[in-house]
């Protein structure tokens, strides 16, 4: 019996090479004669450059350049067409945006040296008052113009009809804080000209926009830019938009004639990476008697910089979700005097945390369970488009999650289950992001006359698994075994792909390959039944199968034949490069179930248990998945409970850029976590019916533990996070 490649929990191809030390990320790049810059930093918000004096460092031991608006190169502005979102390149002019922008580049021989030079440098600014608290400024909040994420301004039904219809109105205020990824790996360039050649070793989610962005910045061809990113130490979205550092580093290498490589320091990291955009939201939800929705209207007002007005937390799940006649969705922002947000896992979980929560507090005004209210709600329709998902098994990813969890034994009552130690709450919630939509991606299959396949794609490997669930894929779809096929990535030479965001690999690279893979099969199939000395000769090639390295006849599989015969027969390898084709959007969506305890003198909330069930179309490798929906999980209960990026009110300086004072969950903070899948594939799919899923698991993790909170304790903590004062308050 042919044994599938897909779905089996197989480990990461490339867990060996990163556990070992064998993995060689970009800072580990080897290039002859590399120098090493460090970027000098704004210490104030606002305001402009009065004078740089670089006497100091030019003379310091082993500095090769001190760069400064002065007398760096003028370089062309990426567009944001090509993942470029800031609006403007620092080191170009006097203007101070934010505090923590380049303001002068040291290139050294050593590191140490760039660094010790750095200091040296002095600059003098004429610095205005920032405004930097959102607060402050919702008056100047406005509806900036609609981007690839819909209309920031969308309207269905009448919502002021559909509320005044409603049996039950929840009225609430949400806030989030700003937040900042904080990968492993910091963002990392090494940039090597080789006349009009540039070569660039990248710490990048998308390796074909850092091309794209370098190839605008400096003018060239597409042939004299190479980008390569073979492994990444986690990105979150941080290292999804091509930032001002990397056209930095590649202009003052060419400047100084030797290679350069760039380490961003976590300080730095935090201002020249994005962040998630604080978030104010106003919510009122309408339902009749019986629980169905009659009105949603949903205002989300979040911080924007002063020169871009990207709006990166997404309102999706309001207008997408559930079944409701009458909806509006509004999408404010505020300018002030902070660097440019940017992607942070899940995009949608500020928004969705806000419409989660409200819909809690509803199904307490109702006096229906939670769940109950949800299952009402289900829609297989997605509201907006009005198309019908691919499939949409939520409603089973509700059931199986309450059986899991213990549901039914939930006593309704906020405050009344309890422990020897304090309070017990239980709470849940729907996960739902949107996973594709998105330009589609390349891919070459080669089947080598030993009969193994490699498979090559532009792609990058976030972490999430593609090197593993891509060779899983082609393998399935060619009929060899896991061991004859390699997948290769993180090159710009190879076929162009969509960058690893918005949930997109699997429908977008996976579908490239399963393309590719599908052709290069069929012309093996077609090979063995025009072959005289075939077993296979002269059938047709629709009644040929493949399985476990062989092609065989599907009603009779005695008759059969391995590739690596035929291929040997045929003498010359057979290549295939697929189209890309624009991936199709789908929706991956769960249901997350969470137990807290409460301690009251403490105020210390502490996540005992977490059941979360997910439909994510086929489950393309059990163990990879299972790994994104714990990574979500435990990112939420930080989200939740404890992250927060401070910001000096005067200085519009961050306080709090490390991971000292920045606090992210440990592994005392997390509970055993119950993860498990419908794993029905989606037909709409052309990844092998699998859907992207990433994103999914986070986006009802924070709501569920919001809400056990409230069942625990009887009180609504509506800011983020949930911190041990604001328990005492409440109780208090």
């Amino acid at each position: 019996m042919t044994e599938s490649q897909v779905g089996r929990p197989v480990s990461r191809v490339d867990g060996v090479a990163k556990v070992t030390g064998a993995a060689r990320y970009a800072a580990d790049a080897e290039v002859r004669g590399v120098t090493h810059a460090v970027l000098v930093m704004s210490t104030v918000a606002r305001g402009r450059v009065t004078a740089v004096d670089t006497a100091g460092a030019s003379a310091a031991p082993g500095v090769l350049g001190v760069f400064t608006h002065q007398n760096l190169a003028r370089l062309a502005l990426p567009s944001p067409a090509v993942a470029f979102l800031k609006r403007f390149l620092p080191v170009q002019d006097d203007l101070i945006r934010h505090a923590g922008q380049p303001v002068a580049i040291v290139v050294a021989d050593t590191l140490e040296r760039a660094q010790q030079a750095s200091g040296l440098v002095g600059v003098s600014y004429r610095a205005e008052p920032p405004r930097v608290v959102l607060a402050d400024d919702m008056g100047e909040a406005y509806i900036p113009p609609q981007t690839n994420d819909g209309a920031n301004d969308y309207v269905r039904g009448d919502v002021a009809a559909g509320l005044a219809a409603a049996h039950a109105v929840a009225e609430t205020t949400y806030t989030t804080p700003m937040q900042h990824h904080n990968a492993l790996e910091p963002s990392v360039t090494v940039a090597a000209w080789d006349g009009d050649r540039l070569t660039v070793h990248e710490s990048t989610q998308g390796i074909s926009n850092t091309q794209n962005a370098l190839m605008q910045a400096f003018g060239l061809a597409r042939e004299n830019v190479r980008v390569l990113s073979p492994y990444l130490g986690g990105g979150f979205g941080a290292k999804g938009p091509v930032w001002p550092h990397t056209v930095l580093t590649a202009a003052v290498a060419r400047q100084v004639g030797r290679p350069v490589k760039l380490v961003l320091t976590r300080a730095q990291a935090y201002t020249s990476n994005g962040h998630r955009a604080e978030t104010h939201q106003v919510l009122r939800v309408g339902a009749a008697r019986d629980g169905r929705l009659t009105a949603i209207q949903h205002t989300v007002t979040q911080q924007v910089s002063r020169t871009e007005d990207a709006l990166l937390n997404s309102s999706e799940p309001t207008r997408i979700l559930y079944a409701c006649p009458n909806v509006r969705s509004t999408q404010q922002a505020v300018r002030l005097d902070l660097p440019m947000g940017s992607f942070v896992r899940s995009p949608e979980t500020a928004t969705s945390h806000a419409l989660e929560s409200t819909l809690d507090e509803l199904s307490y005004t109702l006096g229906l369970d939670p769940v109950e209210l949800r299952v009402r709600n289900w829609s297989a329709t997605n509201q907006e488009s009005g198309e019908r998902h691919g499939s949409s098994y939520l409603r089973e990813c509700y059931e199986r999650g309450a059986e899991r969890f213990g549901w039914s034994r939930r006593d309704p009552r906020p405050g009344s289950m309890r422990d020897r130690d304090g309070l017990i709450g239980w709470g849940m919630a729907t996960a739902a992001h949107t996973a594709g939509g998105r330009p589609g991606s390349s891919a070459t299959v080669t089947i080598g006359v030993d009969g193994t396949a490699r498979i090559r794609s532009g792609t990058q490997d976030l972490g999430t698994g593609t090197y593993t669930v891509m060779r899983q894929l082609g393998a399935e779809v060619l009929g060899l075994r896991l061991r004859g096929v390699r997948f290769d990535l993180g090159d710009s030479a190879f076929p162009a792909a969509f960058a690893s965001a918005a949930s997109a690999t699997v429908p977008s690279v996976g579908a490239g390959v399963v393309r590719a893979a599908t052709a290069a099969r069929d012309r093996v199939i077609a090979l063995a039944v025009a072959d005289p000395d075939s077993p296979l000769h002269g059938a047709a090639p629709d009644q040929v199968s493949v399985g476990d390295g062989d092609l065989f006849l599907t009603e009779r599989p005695s008759r059969r034949v391995g590739y690596r015969q035929v291929m040997r027969r045929h003498g010359r390898l057979i290549e295939v490069t697929s189209e890309a084709v624009f991936a199709p959007m789908g929706y991956s969506v769960g249901a997350t179930f969470v137990e807290v305890h409460v301690d009251p003198v403490l105020g210390r909330v502490q996540v005992r248990r977490m059941v979360g069930v997910f439909d994510c179309g086929r489950v393309l490798n059990h163990r990879t998945a299972r790994s994104q929906a714990i990574g979500g999980a435990i990112w939420a209960i930080g989200f939740t409970l404890s992250e927060h990026t401070l910001v000096d009110p005067n200085l519009g300086r961050i306080v709090t850029p490390n991971l000292s004072g920045y606090l992210v969950p440990v592994n005392a903070d997390v509970p055993d976590i119950d993860v498990s899948f419908i794993d029905k594939p989606d037909p709409s799919s052309p990844a092998l019916g699998a859907r992207g899923f990433g994103e999914t698991p986070m986006t009802g993790v924070t709501a569920a533990i919001g809400n056990a909170v409230y069942h625990a304790t009887g009180h609504r903590i509506r800011d983020l996070p949930i911190t041990q004062d604001k328990i005492i308050a409440a109780l208090s």
